[in-house]
C-alpha cells in the first residue's frame, strides 16, 4: 500500500535494508540517481521487471 514518508523515515528504512526504486527514464537516472537506487523506469514497470526485487524487504519508489 502506498504511504508518504518523511526524510527521517526514509533514512531509517535505508539503514534497515529497504530497496530504493527510481522510476525515472534511464538517461535521467544516470544523472540524478540516489546512491544504491535500482533503476526501473516507470514505462517499464511490470511483473517481470519488479521480479528482481526482494519480497522480504520494504520497497521505496520515487
Amino acid at each position: 500500500m502506498p504511504t508518504n514518508i518523511t526524510r527521517d523515515e526514509l533514512q531509517e528504512l535505508i539503514r534497515d535494508g529497504a530497496q530504493i526504486v527510481d522510476v525515472l527514464p534511464a538517461a535521467e537516472f544516470a544523472e540524478f540517481r540516489l546512491p544504491g537506487a535500482i533503476s526501473l523506469p516507470l514505462k517499464d514497470l511490470d511483473a517481470s521487471t519488479t521480479g528482481q526485487l526482494s519480497k522480504d524487504k520494504p520497497v521505496v519508489v520515487y
